[in-house]
């Protein structure tokens, strides 16, 4: 009986071990998503995904003068002051063949100035509603793209 127990367990062992660390594995090619904002001419461009890929959560574009910030995304802020730019999803990006709905909100909404001020931003999409948090370097980027498109300068 003991042969057949021992290299029962030690089998089982193996496949226990090769899942640990298969699940590891995952886990670590997992992107980190971070804030990063970025000029594109007059554009301001706000930007929370992986870095140096196409994988994005949400972006947030304005230009100076304009008094909006267009959101793109799958989720859009969480407010009462917000204007669908699009009715139907819209390609983000041809090379991911993404699709996200643009809308719009003031650059004073509270949505936009709790991303500067508390480092928090509320979204809303068909999977529920989430929370994107900014740390006090993403907080200054906000702070910075809307001190930017609020001004009138290009």
């Amino acid at each position: 009986m003991l042969k057949f127990l021992v290299p029962a367990v030690a089998c089982v062992a193996l496949v226990a071990a090769s899942a640990r660390t298969q699940t590891l594995d995952a886990a670590s090619t997992a992107p980190e998503m971070a804030w990063r904002l970025d000029h594109e001419g007059p554009v301001a461009k706000l930007t929370y995904g992986a870095a140096n890929s196409d994988h994005l959560a949400v972006m947030i574009t304005c230009q100076p003068g304009e008094g909006v910030a267009v959101f793109y995304g799958a989720a859009h802020p969480d407010s009462p002051r917000l204007l669908k730019a699009s009715s139907t999803p819209q390609p983000v990006d041809p090379l991911s063949n993404g699709a996200a709905y643009e809308t719009q909100v003031a650059l004073d909404d509270p949505s936009l100035t709790g991303l500067a001020r508390n480092g928090s931003l509320r979204l809303i999409g068909d999977d529920g509603s989430t929370v994107l948090t900014a740390d006090r370097q993403a907080r200054g980027m906000a702070a910075d793209m809307l001190a930017y498109c609020g001004s009138s300068r290009v």
